[in-house]
């Protein structure tokens, strides 16, 4: 993923002949999300913006550096991070291909979580509290 520096754009590089070869999107909550959506969709991972966007304000009031250090899973010495506190073995296991493997990276981070999501609850949008 090409993420261009001091443009405020991030750019999602995508192989599918029906949509743009190169996609920018603002290095803002919403740009993320869209971002986000667009590699969801290519893999076939529901989820909405709304969905996301609920979910991100609940778990970190849109914060990407955001860490739980107090919580159970940060006792347990695997404290949540990012938009969606996401723990570093679920990131690992419901990585999205085509993404960072940062988990601080808003758009993993997203994309990670709505794939988790998605496993467990159906999609993102059934989630309407700590998951």
């Amino acid at each position: 993923m090409d993420r261009t520096a001091g443009r405020g754009l991030t750019i999602i590089p995508t192989e599918h002949s029906h949509l743009p070869a190169r996609q920018q999107f603002p290095d803002t909550l919403e740009g993320w999300i869209l971002a986000a959506l667009n590699i969801l969709h290519q893999h076939g991972i529901p989820g909405s913006f709304d969905g996301i966007h609920r979910n991100v304000i609940r778990e970190s009031g849109g914060d990407p550096r955001a860490i739980n250090l107090w919580d159970s899973n940060a006792a347990r010495g695997t404290p949540s991070k990012g938009l969606l506190q996401v723990i570093d073995q679920t990131f690992a296991a419901y990585h999205v291909e085509g993404t960072s493997w940062d988990i601080y990276d808003p758009i993993a981070n997203i994309s990670a979580a709505c794939n988790y999501a998605a496993h467990n609850y159906g999609s993102i949008d059934n989630v309407y509290s700590a998951y």
